[in-house]
């Protein structure tokens, strides 16, 4: 059914609701996201949305997945679609197989600089603006009936806008005008700021339903790579009530919850809001804690009353809490993790990725691999890394990055944390040997959960690490890394490496599940929260090596730099360590420092 019909017909108790997520970039992830997906439908959103990665480098997986969700869990769907790197018969395709999906609802936007590229360039000058690919469905025969099109806002601004707020809002006008029919905003959290650009809206004649974005914080960490990313203001009373709880992410997480909670209260008594749009990053206790807070998880069918009927007894309403009830028992009969999870994860779906650790977090999890609120890889533009001609000039920027010349490297998006600052030396003395490191961590020991530095989860609790490290070497080297690690690693040094041809190589069992972080915590069970393993390691290798290519991409075919960056690609490897003495904090280093000695650097 058509979004706009379903908003006019509304007339229920509460606002509705809307549920984004994304592809998770494994097929592990994928499948266990499709069960996330059927216990939240339970709570009864009236739509779900599903983001296109820029460029359409989601594609498959975005249509395979909104398809899912409308077909099979019969929840109406809204598909993201973008002008980014889409020429006029890609759209076709697009629109021609979400129609084929019975997807009825398209969320049309610009999109975001397809990776390598720091601004947005169009490469089809038909697909400059999002209003461009809303007066393209319009103006179809084939789709204009067929999609009810919504369109984005900002009422913070476009963070690469270079217009001024009613030069913005005259360009959701221009959208509205060209046939959309509904709009959801980015994430914000500064509610006196939409409330204001709510009012500046209407007057502006725009008639059409707003659905304000709303995200609950997860952890302090990722709260601030979001606001960053997006460009979004923050109320000084957040900051500081986040600052004193910073350290203890269930705190940080039962805030992002209340916070929320007052957010919609304002919204829709103070606003003229008919609903809310979550994006939940592919998350959903948070979520489903700010529903039930706030009263708004109706009834459930009856076939789902059935399946938790000893919980519920008479009472036919389906509370939050006993869907997640019921979603243990559906899990104990889908083979979605194929026998592989511990009981942890098999008995508590709906919270095995409290803690979402990015790249290397549980691959199998819906939320693998996030990395902005769209799902999307974040985009490499060419930093301070000057021209780099020789090894040497690479080596060079590695060790600038570590010492803090420099902020970024492209595998590397922020400086180096406190935690690295820890191994410092260590990392240097591999970087200085033409080791270009690119991921590590020391090895911690039972260090309370509060710990500035290495600690993660709710406090009272205690966190252990295995140290690791990643880096890129030659074939020659790694042909050392493996002779001495069957000769001297004893069982302690574990190793993943592959290359940009497919090449792998390895010491751990392809269903081998290597923990490097893990906590233990009050009256819980013990949370992991950093895995590498195999599944993980390849899809970050594939990543890594695009980026090579991404970055060559921005000199000249032919050019020095150019040549430099494509050999790299082509000839080096990417090496993941991991010693599992953790109680000797200087075990793998010692272990690589008596490796690179052998080596010919």
């Amino acid at each position: 059914m058509k979004i706009i019909d379903k908003i006019t017909a509304h007339n229920g108790p509460h606002p509705f609701y809307f549920f984004e997520f994304f592809p998770p970039r494994t097929d592990q992830g994928f499948e266990n996201l499709l069960s996330r997906i059927s216990r939240l439908s339970n709570l009864r959103p009236m739509a779900v949305s599903i983001t296109w990665g820029a460029g359409g480098s989601t594609r498959d997986r975005s249509l395979d997945l909104a398809g899912l969700a409308q077909t099979e869990y019969n929840i109406d769907t809204i598909l993201h679609l973008t002008c980014t790197n889409m020429m006029q018969g890609m759209v076709d395709d697009a629109l021609a197989a979400a129609k084929s999906r019975k997807i009825e609802n398209i969320l049309a936007l610009r999109g975001d600089p397809p990776r390598g590229k720091e601004e947005w360039i169009p490469i089809d000058p038909r697909f400059q603006r999002g209003v461009d690919l809303v007066s393209y469905i319009r103006s179809s025969p084939q789709f204009s009936s067929q999609f009810c099109v919504g369109v984005a806002a900002y009422p913070d601004r476009h963070p690469d806008s270079l217009h001024d707020e009613d030069t913005e809002i005259e360009y959701l006008k221009a959208k509205v005008d060209a046939g959309a029919e509904f709009i959801v905003t980015q994430l914000f959290y500064d509610v006196d700021q939409f409330l204001r650009w709510e009012k500046k809206v209407r007057a502006k004649g725009i008639s059409v339903p707003i659905i304000p974005g709303i995200m609950p914080i997860q952890t302090y960490s990722s709260f601030l790579r979001l606001i960053k990313l997006c460009g979004t203001s923050v109320p000084s009373f957040i900051m500081s009530d986040l600052d004193p709880i910073k350290h203890d992410d269930q705190l940080v997480k039962d805030y992002g919850v209340k916070l929320a909670v007052g957010m919609i209260r304002r919204l829709t008594s103070e606003g003229k809001v008919p609903g809310v749009h979550f994006s939940t990053l592919n998350l959903e206790k948070s979520v489903q804690r700010v529903l039930e807070t706030l009263q708004w998880a109706g009834a459930a069918p009856p076939t789902y009353n059935k399946l938790i009927e000893q919980d519920i007894h008479d009472d036919r309403s389906v509370t939050p809490s006993s869907a997640s009830r019921a979603a243990k028992y559906g899990l104990a009969t889908i083979s979605t993790t194929d026998g592989e999870a511990g009981s942890g994860e098999l008995n508590n779906a709906a919270t095995w990725d409290d803690f979402p650790n990015g790249r290397f977090g549980d691959f199998k999890s819906p939320a693998y691999g996030d990395q902005d609120p769209y799902g999307n890889v974040g985009t490499i533009t060419l930093g301070p890394w000057g021209h780099p001609q020789t090894i040497n000039d690479l080596t060079t920027i590695f060790l600038d990055h570590l010492h803090s010349k420099i902020p970024t490297t492209p595998f590397s998006p922020t400086p180096l944390s406190p935690e690295s600052l820890t191994i410092l030396p260590h990392l240097e003395e591999l970087t200085k040997r033409g080791w270009w490191t690119v991921g590590s961590q020391p090895a911690v020991d039972g260090a309370p959960s509060s710990d500035e530095v290495f600690g993660w989860g709710p406090r009272a609790g205690f966190v252990f690490q295995k140290g690791f490290v990643e880096f890129f070497c030659t074939e020659d080297d790694l042909d050392t890394i493996e002779k001495k690690v069957a000769d001297n690693g004893k069982g302690w040094v574990h190793w993943f490496a592959g290359n940009a041809k497919g090449d792998y190589r390895g010491n751990i069992p392809d269903d081998g599940r290597n923990a490097v972080t893990w906590g233990v915590f009050t009256g819980q069970e013990i949370i992991q929260t950093t895995i590498i393993e195999r599944e993980s390691f390849l899809s970050w290798k594939d990543e890594a090596f695009s980026i090579w290519s991404e970055w060559a991409s921005h000199y000249r075919p032919g050019s020095e730099e150019r040549s430099l960056l494509d050999s790299v690609k082509k000839e080096r490897w990417l090496v993941s360590i991991t010693h599992h003495d953790y109680k000797n904090t200087e075990a793998l280093w010692t272990f690589l420092s008596d490796v690179a000695e052998t080596t010919n650097m």
